[in-house]
């Protein structure tokens, strides 16, 4: 099997300016990649999909060539639109709320930033919640 391949690192530095200044939140290794979590939820996951591995976004898309993915939490209106709005955003189907979305050289930044901060907001107590509104 081949080697996994990891997250540029400055992917992941773009995700976490928004995702670790959130309440709490904080960043660890995952299985594959990066993700952010506050308290044991994660909210945001960022990983290489690539041949050799299970991949959501390889078997919705059929894309045998490796791609940087962001995996989040949406809700209501957000997540009915991102769920059909088509590529860059897909829809996995391991989890009512989660959404993908590729990232490469027309990623917009400040909405990777927002879809980061809705998805703290869907896996964060109430009261963390508050706090950010603040």
């Amino acid at each position: 099997m081949p080697r996994r391949i990891e997250p540029d690192p400055d992917v992941v530095r773009r995700i976490a300016a928004s995702a670790s200044a959130l309440p709490d939140a904080y960043e660890e290794d995952a299985w594959t990649g990066v993700r952010w979590r506050i308290r044991a939820h994660t909210f945001a996951h960022v990983m290489v999909a690539q041949p050799g591995y299970e991949s959501s976004y390889r078997d919705i898309t059929g894309d045998p060539t490796p791609r940087t993915v962001l995996t989040f939490h949406s809700r209501g209106d957000e997540l009915l639109a991102l769920t059909h709005a088509g590529l860059p955003f897909y829809k996995p189907p391991w989890s009512g709320t989660i959404v993908g979305l590729v990232l490469d050289e027309e990623t917009d930044w400040d909405e990777v930033a927002e879809l980061v901060t809705e998805s703290y907001r869907c896996r964060a107590p109430k009261f963390l919640v508050r706090r950010l509104d603040q």
